[in-house]
């Protein structure tokens, strides 16, 4: 007999662990102990060597679903002499790697107790186990305590205690366990955002009158503001094209496609074609929205995603959601998108929610549990069988991505690996910070282009240096000297900061998701980032690794006319293409036939914006890809002005129909100095070309998808002649269209490349901040 103590790291604590130590211990006659520290799990047992080594494989083998072990080791200890086996209360002490559980969807026991009417949380609107329910949204602190969490104000009844403290009951240690005798209680507000006090003769109003309240609210065409676990979102009847429509027109949101809640599976099957891994996605833990192809042959009011073959739904993840799809002709579909003003983050304070959604909002359902950090629904879909995520947020954030950073980088176990907070870009912005292997990026913050996102931004920075115990003392930021989270970074107290070029970057987060090392070949393909020529760049081919990326080859310079307000007005960029292309406005064909160009747009405005072009005038230069698509967008009458970003590339994709398109010739220049550049004015001229002639919009777009899958390939090549790299990384904005990314790695692949692209981190800004982080530690380690 010998005493062992077994130390274990990962998503250990908040999920069930314990008491499943404490009842397979006691299943195999074991005596001792179990117990938390801050950041792992500790059990001591006397056993003699065989039975230690059963009691392990069982651990690993049926941990709790919701448990993720990172690392099991064990010591050997002189015997104590143990006489039962006990949980112990949590521990403070040094605090290793932290991992914490993210918020998790309503298990399926739960559910089952939700609808039965014998059971005591029957309809209880926060329902609960180890199991389910929220974890990163609540908590303050660790050790994972109910003090340290947002729930710390509610005291448990005798049941609720009774099942918290039993080892034997899945409520054991479950930190929000509550029901309608103690735990947090709903209220309701009225469009103008004050509280109702008296239904029905009753003070206050229950929790069925609420529901009842809120669910007649939506039910007869209006919006609900509606609490949930990381945040408000906006809800309403997704089949009343009225109510979507004065949605959208309240929310201020012209086009952007509205996110859709349905009842359950066979609900979203009549609507979309759902595949196995799309499925699982639907049905995880997480619960994300998932992007879908919709079917062609349903109704569904156009307002919800206008020019769009996908619909992103979701399943009820919280037990309000399944309450609320339970009542009596509810609705089966509700636009569900997050209750917050245009480019403002989601609304999770209640006064402050209330304040600013009046006017949307015809009613508010709230609660009085505290969202200590808010959280956005997650985005995601499929490519080739595997997750494509879009949006890394609840459900997935705080588990780390980890790495075998030193294996990456190729240095020896004696090297120490710096801490790092990565402030990540100014659109979609995500942050990252490090401890060792473990990279912890943040949830989605948003754009950085207000003052409430900026403060958002620097409080989830203080909190997760909290929660995880990081004090970094290197800092990686972008290179343009405008975007709030460089200036953040500059500002900070750090002992070394690198700047990281936003393209590199994207290559080195792609890198690092599928653990390469070495040098291989970049294409990053995006909006706007800053070059190092001080120039826009975004259509750009990189060789390199870690330690350095060459720019080995982009598009050509066009002229940007009007900065970024061409980014909002697509047909700005289609005359910056015109005017390199060396195209006037009216262009006449050869035979004589007079092609009105834009004809949408104003003749004065296009003079003026043509003046600025031959004059030079506040038209800086890019390289961009993302501004291609926008300037054949609106050359093909596709969308000369948009209302979100992406938004005349997402619709110019919904034409490109033919995947075996015929590409536009590709002129490849490697005369001059500093890489190839792609001609960019001989594919504006062959599309000319093919409007003159009548072809079809989606024969054209289809063309011009081939063609820069057609310039991915070319571009590769050239880079393989000179320096014989063969392994090819796909990040950046622009191959979040599944059509291009699918026309390019194909291509890729039949002419010998080893293609990597994303998986757990989003190909967009949301993704770079790890790429900054390991360059930063790169540089770092090459500085010493």
């Amino acid at each position: 007999m010998r005493r062992y103590r077994i130390t274990i790291t990962g998503i250990v604590q908040g999920v069930g662990f314990r008491p499943f130590i404490y009842n397979l211990a006691k299943s195999m006659g074991l005596k001792g102990w179990v117990g938390n520290t801050d950041s792992n799990v500790v059990i001591e047992v006397e056993a003699d060597e065989k039975i230690l080594s059963g009691f392990i494989q069982s651990i690993k083998a049926k941990s709790p679903v919701l448990a993720k072990i990172e690392t099991l080791n064990y010591e050997e200890l002189p015997v104590k002499g143990f006489t039962d086996f006990e949980i112990r209360q949590s521990e403070a002490v040094s605090r290793g790697n932290i991992f914490i559980s993210p918020d998790v969807c309503t298990c399926g026991d739960c559910i089952k107790e939700l609808k039965d009417p014998e059971n005591r949380r029957y309809e209880y609107p926060f329902i609960n186990c180890t199991n389910c329910g929220p974890r990163f949204t609540i908590i303050k602190d660790i050790p994972y305590d109910r003090e340290k969490t947002t729930m710390g104000c509610f005291e448990m009844c005798r049941p609720c205690a009774l099942e918290y403290t039993d080892p034997s009951d899945r409520r054991y240690h479950a930190q929000p366990v509550s029901c309608r005798d103690c735990g947090p209680v709903l209220a309701i507000a009225d469009e103008n955002g004050k509280f109702i006090s008296r239904l029905d003769g009753r003070e206050p109003p229950d929790s069925r009158q609420c529901l009842e309240y809120i669910t007649g609210i939506i039910k007869s065409g209006r919006i609900a503001a509606v609490k949930g676990i990381g945040g408000y979102h906006l809800a309403c009847d997704a089949l009343d094209s009225s109510a979507v429509g004065r949605l959208r027109s309240r929310k201020n949101r012209d086009d952007k496609p509205f996110a859709l809640m349905m009842k359950n599976l066979e609900i979203i099957q009549n609507y979309c074609h759902v595949n196995e891994k799309e499925k699982q996605l639907l049905e995880s833990p997480a619960s994300p929205i998932v992007l879908l192809r919709k079917k062609e042959d349903i109704v569904l009011p156009w307002e919800i995603a206008h020019l769009n073959s996908y619909l992103g739904v979701m399943l009820p993840y919280n037990p309000i959601h399944h309450i609320l799809f339970e009542q009596e002709n509810f609705p089966e579909v509700l636009v569900m998108t997050s209750g917050n003003l245009s480019s403002e983050p989601i609304f999770y304070k209640d006064e402050e929610a209330i304040q600013g959604l009046v006017g949307i909002a015809d009613a508010f359902l709230t609660n009085d549990r505290e969202i200590y950090i808010r959280t956005d629904d997650s985005v995601t879909r499929v490519f080739k069988d595997k997750e494509y995520i879009i949006r890394r947020s609840r459900g997935y954030v705080p588990i780390p991505v980890k790495l075998d950073t030193k294996k990456l980088l190729g240095v020896d176990d004696a090297v120490e690996l710096p801490s790092v907070l990565a402030c990540g870009g100014e659109l979609k912005n995500v942050f990252c910070l490090n401890k060792g292997n473990m990279f912890y990026l943040s949830h989605h913050i948003g754009d950085l282009e207000n003052e409430s996102t900026n403060r958002a931004f620097v409080h989830a920075v203080e909190h997760f240096k909290k929660l995880f115990d990081i004090a970094p003392r290197h800092i990686a930021y972008d290179l343009h000297p405008n975007y709030f989270s460089s200036q953040y970074g500059l500002e900070y107290d750090a002992g070394y900061k690198a700047g990281v070029q936003h393209h590199k970057a994207h290559i080195a987060s792609c890198m690092a998701e599928n653990g390469l090392s070495g040098e291989l070949i970049g294409v990053s393909f995006d909006g706007t980032g800053y070059g190092e020529d001080g120039r826009i760049w975004g259509g750009e081919f990189f060789r390199g690794g870690y330690y350095g990326f060459e720019r080995a080859g982009s598009l050509e310079y066009v002229m940007m006319p009007g900065g970024d307000s061409a980014v909002k007005h697509p047909w700005k960029m289609a005359l910056g293409y015109l005017y390199s292309a060396g195209v006037q406005i009216p262009h006449t064909s050869e035979d004589g036939r007079e092609h009105r160009l834009l004809g949408d747009i104003n003749d004065g405005e296009i003079a003026f914006v043509q003046k600025m072009l031959e004059k030079k005038l506040n038209c800086p230069e890019t390289s961009s890809m993302g501004r291609f698509f926008d300037a054949v967008s609106a050359l093909l009458g596709v969308k000369t002005d948009i209302s979100y970003e992406g938004q005349a590339a997402i619709e110019l994709e919904y034409y490109a129909v033919d995947r075996a398109a015929e590409p536009y010739e590709v002129m490849l220049d490697t005369g001059g100095t500093g890489g190839f550049v792609i001609r960019t004015h001989m594919i504006i001229r062959q599309l000319l070309c093919d409007m003159e002639a009548g072809s079809s919009l989606e024969t054209i777009a289809s063309r011009f998808h081939a063609t820069v899958a057609e310039i991915v390939l070319r571009g590769c090549c050239e880079i393989r002649k000179t320096c014989g790299l063969n392994r090819v990384v796909l990040s950046g904005g622009v191959f979040q269209n599944l059509t291009l990314l699918a026309m390019s790695s194909e291509l890729l692949e039949k002419n010998g490349f080893q293609v990597y692209t994303h998986s757990q981190l989003p190909a967009n800004d949301g993704g770079i901040a790890l790429g900054q982080a390991i360059m930063a530690i790169a540089s770092s380690i090459a500085r010493t």
